[in-house]
């Protein structure tokens, strides 16, 4: 039986009472603290004042455990009242909110991607998305949500391991750029890469996650019934 289906041991007095609930919470602040190679049920079940075997009473397993701490940050994403009849909309505010919440929670993206999750709150996330898109085909609606999710996950990974090189380098973005521009210069002055000479001559500027969820939004609105 999968966690989701699984029922809690009955609650009983103790000097630290737990609960599913209490130990994705513990789960996800040792997470957001010391980075996603950090939790462990022995550590989860420290940070509660717990023994070990008390938490297998919960779930079976680390990946359990991860499932449910993304599960929980799925439930942050997802909107209490819908975007309404725009599909736009709709989409545009499910990626800035998978955005924001991995941001939090940066070992959230390191866990997007690969098998879908079928959390509830996960369930609710795929539902809103598609939701979105009810009289569109079911081809062309698959499609839709997988690029635009596509999209976003690309962007936060790359956002999210940007900042982790400023952390781990003490450089940010611009400084690095500065320390890599001599050699940079030097092997386009060779001539060999034309195309990236001109990339780089060119205007210094990178699109913003929303800019470039815009242009995938263009993108597959044509395969969109009553797009605009």
């Amino acid at each position: 039986m999968l966690v989701w289906e699984r029922p809690e041991p009955p609650s009983r007095p103790t000097p630290s009472p737990l609960s599913r609930e209490r130990i994705v919470r513990a789960a996800i602040d040792l997470a957001d603290r010391e980075g996603l190679d950090a939790v462990s049920l022995r550590k989860v079940a420290a940070a509660l004042d717990a023994g070990p075997m008390r938490l297998y009473g919960y779930l079976s397993t680390k990946e359990e455990l991860l499932d449910l701490m993304v599960d929980e940050v799925y439930g942050e994403i997802v909107a209490s009242e819908p975007a309404g009849g725009d599909w736009r909309a709709a989409l545009r505010d499910l990626a800035r909110r998978t955005r924001q919440a991995a941001l939090r929670h940066e070992w959230f993206a390191d866990l997007l991607g690969g098998r879908p999750h079928l959390g509830p709150n996960a369930l609710a996330y795929l539902e809103s998305s598609l939701a979105a898109l009810k009289d569109v085909p079911v081809t062309a609606m698959l499609r839709v949500v997988s690029t635009v999710n596509a999209y976003v996950m690309g962007a936060v990974r790359r956002e999210i391991t940007e900042l982790r090189a400023e952390r781990a380098s003490g450089l940010d973005e611009q400084e690095w750029r500065s320390t890599v521009g001599p050699y940079l210069t030097r092997m386009l002055a060779t001539g060999r890469y034309p195309a990236v000479a001109r990339f780089v001559a060119g205007d210094d500027v990178q699109p913003d996650f929303d800019e470039g969820l815009d242009w995938v939004l263009d993108g597959v609105a044509p395969h969109v019934t009553g797009a605009p």
